[in-house]
């Protein structure tokens, strides 16, 4: 008996070294990660002070990187091609402060990186600062693979929550990412589902997608944003002995409330905005905790009218529409839209 406990308390203290040990290693990584963009910041920046205090032919600073690439390759290793110090060249352009800005200000403001370098690879192809900036942090705070910053990236994810804020709340997306305190933060213009990879062939129903959605739950969730936690497909409650079924069933816990999802494969119409007022109401009432927020009811469609949404719902109402896309929306149509938005925007102001 003693030696089975004995032999628990060794295994019980290898868990711990060996976690222990797996931290480190990571924060080893991570921290020579980091260390390897800022080296990669200061090179681009005494490349293009070179240049700048040289001669600004194009020719002169070919060869520049030419020499360099050779000597740091021979000395380095591998890691210091041409493109490559190209590309740290460009990462100083993008990420530096304007050189009319004083000493104290670059100082102060001098870049804090906290990804790794194959994310500014992507990053700094962004043109628009605001939108880069907000990949930047939205990256970091979800702990975004580079795989997910390219979804989200393709999926044309800032001009879609754009799209779907007030002016002030645009303003927060490039500074915080995107923040979840009221429902409105949730809803995207429009939802893309192209990752449940349906032919564009053919003509879905509501069950083709929900079974579409179902099996790809993990991707819907990366879509639907932060703090969502799956509980039912086709949740049944029954009311004065009628059965009735919610699509789809999600909890948030940021915003400490049921997210009842219903999906439409045509336009909206009203009777859909009164069915899942039905659905709000009832998990109001019957499902939802005394600490727990108002229910919130979201009706996925192919097409909304935004007259007919106003119209037919209370001004108090927690129920929002938004349309969904199977296929990747065209980036410049969603940055047309930007634009008009922002000009009507201010017209009213």
């Amino acid at each position: 008996m003693e030696t089975l406990k004995e032999e628990n308390q060794a295994v019980y203290l290898y868990f711990k070294i060996a976690e222990a040990i797996s931290k480190g290693r990571t924060k080893i990584a991570t921290t020579a990660n980091l260390v390897m963009v800022h080296t990669y910041f200061e090179i681009g920046r005494m490349i293009v002070e070179e240049e700048q205090g040289g001669e600004k032919r194009a020719s002169y600073g070919k060869k520049v990187l030419k020499f360099l690439s050779v000597k740091l390759t021979r000395e380095f290793g591998k890691g210091f091609s041409v493109e490559n110090l190209d590309r740290m060249r460009f990462f100083y352009k993008s990420y530096s402060i304007p050189i009319s800005s004083t000493l104290l200000t670059k100082l102060e403001n001098k870049p804090k990186f906290k990804l790794s370098w194959s994310h500014y690879l992507v990053l700094m192809r962004i043109e628009n600062v605001s939108e880069r900036q907000f990949y930047e942090v939205e990256s970091s705070n979800c702990n975004w693979s580079l795989k997910d910053l390219q979804k989200q990236l393709n999926s044309s994810l800032y001009e879609r929550l754009v799209l779907s804020r007030d002016k002030e709340e645009v303003i927060r997306l490039s500074k915080e990412g995107q923040t979840i305190e009221k429902p409105q933060d949730i809803i995207k213009n429009p939802l893309t589902l192209d990752f449940l990879g349906l032919e564009e062939k053919f003509e879905y129903n509501e069950t083709d997608i929900e079974l579409a959605v179902i099996s790809k739950l993990q991707d819907f969730l990366l879509e639907l944003g932060k703090g969502f936690l799956f509980e039912a497909r086709q949740k049944r409650f029954t009311f004065d002995e009628k059965h009735f079924y919610v699509d789809l069933v999600f909890y948030n816990r940021l915003l400490q409330c049921y997210v009842l999802i219903d999906l439409k494969s045509e336009e909206l119409i009203h009777q859909d905005l009164g069915q899942m007022q039905m659905y709000v109401n009832y998990y109001d009432r019957y499902e939802k905790l005394e600490h727990e927020k108002p229910t919130i009811g979201i009706l996925l469609c192919k097409k909304k009218s935004d007259a007919l949404v106003e119209l037919t719902l209370p001004k108090e109402a927690n129920i929002y529409a938004s349309e969904y896309s199977l296929y990747l929306p065209e980036k410049q149509l969603l940055q047309q839209k930007m634009v008009e938005w922002v000009n009507e925007f201010e017209m009213r102001m």
